[in-house]
């Protein structure tokens, strides 16, 4: 086990430059008026490409690696980070999961979840233990993300196909849930190249997927017990005996379809809960985590924060159950970080820690090793914070109060709707789009607005474009764009 430890110490590092990447969202100087990024200086020598984060009780980081390490990271969430590197184990492969819990870590890595222990308390991993290896391996591509431990125990394990597109191993595109104990169980089916895996607001099981075949676009999907991600290439996995409690082989998808049509017709098939438009928010999505720290990160408590690969982003996401079915809506955030971002975690202080690699794919991010974390600056951001659907259109929540006259008057929001080929072919453009009209506007508190709407369409993914709005303080909205996947409209 080589350089096992770094006893380096650097000084702080000096808040990132908003970088103008000039993509579609191109407000990166007004984003770090709210939320700079701060890069934490780590040993050069070091290397990191993460794959994963934990934050742990005594209030180290721990992070796992592309290059199969576990390491600990202290003074990554002092207020002048200062951070001391050491490996506590090595010899893994591509760590895209970790948890811990009562003093062990759980390492989801490409071919097993292993549980890891310092018996000897001496700083290293001295214990290996294989929780679950029931799936194949085959093929560099077959990624397996894992989540963090969640209260029971368990560990999900979402399994990416062979090459993105064949199924040349046992269970490639199925999720599993990993007990403590060590047992096994066939959550869903379906994955195509998924991101990360962690639960959402309400402490639901999600997961998120690229855009490629049977996937218009990039998306967050809930892992419904016995459900189907809508890839039918996993459907040989059905045949094994492990896979018996999944309650037989659902139907085959047609192609060239609507994903709303066939989840009507196919009782397993899981729709979207939220679709993020290629390219206009994510391009290649990865980890997500709820923002746990009582408005220290800002106004948006309680919301999902998701990193993206190619476009080296952050976005938020809310979600809701609306008829059994979950959906809500997805909003820009924070441009311009260093790397493509594989792995994220909040801290107890409210920073939110990124890092990841640009090895492997094109990125926009240019720094190799890097390791960055998202402050809040304390100045409130005027944002859409939140759209929740209505029997008769959709209530807003703003970060702020917007100008009241604005704010009411219909022509402030324009609306358009598309959904995608339900398609075996790579992805999909933007089909069926419709034009639906902002009829009536009312005030529903200080911060919020209630739309009425003629034209709601179920199963489409409706587009906000809000021209103008400033809050009562006369401050411009820092992104005037959200976009929310309807797959249910509320009952009245």
């Amino acid at each position: 086990m080589s350089r096992a430890f770094w006893p380096l110490v650097i000084g702080f590092g000096t808040p990132a430059a908003a970088q103008e990447l000039g993509d579609a969202w191109g407000t990166a100087a007004a984003e770090a008026a709210h939320y700079r990024i701060v890069e934490l200086p780590l040993p050069p020598e070091l290397q990191l490409e993460a794959g994963s984060f934990c934050a742990l009780p005594e209030g180290r980081l721990a992070a796992g690696t592309r290059r199969g390490e576990i390491l600990l990271i202290d003074g990554a969430f002092e207020p002048i980070p200062a951070p001391i590197v050491h490996r506590f184990a090595a010899g893994l492969d591509e760590v895209l999961g970790l948890g811990f819990r009562d003093g062990a870590f759980y390492a989801t890595q490409q071919t097993e979840v292993t549980r890891i222990t310092d018996r000897n308390a001496d700083g290293r991993a001295d214990r290996f233990e294989n929780l679950s290896d029931v799936w194949g391996f085959g093929h560099y591509h077959e990624f397996a993300w894992g989540s963090p431990v969640q209260p029971d125990g368990s560990t999900y394990v979402v399994l990416g196909l062979s090459d993105s597109y064949h199924y040349k191993a046992d269970f490639r595109g199925f999720a599993f849930q990993v007990t403590a104990d060590g047992r096994s169980i066939p959550i869903a089916s379906g994955i195509r190249s998924a991101g990360g895996v962690a639960a959402n607001e309400a402490g639901e099981m999600f997961y998120v997927e690229s855009q490629g075949p049977w996937n218009g676009s990039c998306s967050l999907k809930h892992l419904r017990p016995g459900g189907f991600m809508g890839h039918p290439i996993s459907f040989p996995a059905y045949d094994l005996p492990l896979a018996a409690v999944m309650g037989g082989k659902p139907a085959e998808p047609v192609s060239r379809s609507r994903l709303a049509i066939e989840s009507a017709r196919i009782p397993q098939l899981v729709p979207y809960a939220v679709v993020f438009p290629y390219r206009k928010m994510g391009q290649s999505i990865t980890t997500f985590r709820v923002d746990p720290s009582a408005g220290r990160f800002g106004p948006f408590a309680g919301q999902l924060f998701l990193g993206d690969y190619s476009l080296s982003c952050v976005m938020r996401a809310t979600t809701e159950r609306i008829d059994g079915v979950w959906q809500g809506a997805c909003y820009p955030f924070r441009e311009g970080l260093g790397n493509g971002i594989l792995a994220c975690e909040f801290s107890p202080r409210g920073y939110l820690i990124t890092g990841g690699t640009n090895r492997g794919w094109p990125v926009r991010g240019n720094k190799s090793f890097v390791l960055e974390r998202l402050e809040w600056t304390g100045v409130t951001p005027f944002e859409i914070e939140r759209i929740e659907a209505r029997p008769d259109g959709f209530l807003l929540t703003f970060t702020e109060e917007p100008d009241p006259a604005a704010a009411t008057a219909p022509g402030t929001y324009a609306l358009s709707t598309f959904t995608h080929w339900y398609q075996e072919h790579y992805g999909s453009p933007e089909i069926d789009q419709t034009t639906p009209r902002v009829t009536a506007v009312a005030n529903d508190g200080p911060r919020r607005v209630r739309l009425v709407v003629d034209g709601l369409v179920a199963g489409h993914v409706h587009a906000f474009q809000l021209t103008g709005l400033q809050s009562r303080a006369g401050k411009p909205l820092v992104h005037d764009k959200a976009f929310y996947t309807l797959n249910r409209i509320p009952k009245p």
